[in-house]
């Protein structure tokens, strides 16, 4: 099989990740999430729980500048070793699934990308959240829509494409429609469609 990357961009709450782990699952595919972290952190000298924290955050504005090209920004630098890794798999030709970190973008010259972005309807999003995390309704939402703000602005620093529009990726669907098995099973067919084509 020819290599193929599987880029999967998400709303929070959407059950991205969940669809992300059965997509890796069932293509027998490594996932790079958090695990993107865990590199990180063993050549940063950092614990995880130190490098986690300023994971897919936007740098804070006021406090970060740049100087001959580098930036005193710990979000730069470690949104930008993130990057740096999924290139270096990417370009290894090893076959992978990853979470966001902008990868529909920073990994679309691989002729084996293919990207997708879920979204969901809000009551069910809330409603995800709300199970998931153990919050109320007004909880979940107010979470579900700050996430979602750091989400849109960590990319669209990063990247000329707008987070979420349609045009960024191969499929966009809505996981509520469905539920996630059935969006899984979705997805999968559009994955080995792709990958026939390929070969």
């Amino acid at each position: 099989m020819s290599q193929i990357i599987i880029s999967v961009g998400r709303e929070f709450g959407s059950g991205g990740r969940v669809i992300a782990e059965k997509i890796a699952e069932r293509f027998n595919l490594p996932l790079y999430d958090r695990h993107l972290i865990t590199e990180i952190a063993g050549k940063m000298g950092m614990t995880f729980e130190s490098v986690e924290k300023y994971d897919e955050v936007p740098k804070n504005v006021f406090v970060s500048r740049r100087i001959n090209g580098y930036s005193n920004s710990i979000e730069d630098n470690i949104a930008e070793m993130q990057f740096d890794v999924m290139e270096e798999k990417a370009k290894s030709g090893e076959s992978f699934v990853v979470v966001g970190r902008c990868s529909e973008t920073k990994l679309k010259k691989y002729p084996g990308l293919i990207s997708f972005f879920i979204l969901g309807d809000m009551d069910k999003k809330v409603e995800r959240v709300m199970e998931v995390y153990g919050l109320d309704e007004d909880d979940a939402t107010r979470f579900i829509l700050k996430k979602d703000k750091k989400r849109k602005r960590y990319h669209n620093y990063h990247c000329q494409g707008k987070w979420g529009d349609s045009r960024l990726y191969d499929f966009s669907i809505n996981s509520s429609k469905l539920g996630i098995d059935e969006t899984v099973d979705i997805i999968e067919g559009y994955i080995r469609a792709r990958i026939a084509k390929m070969d």
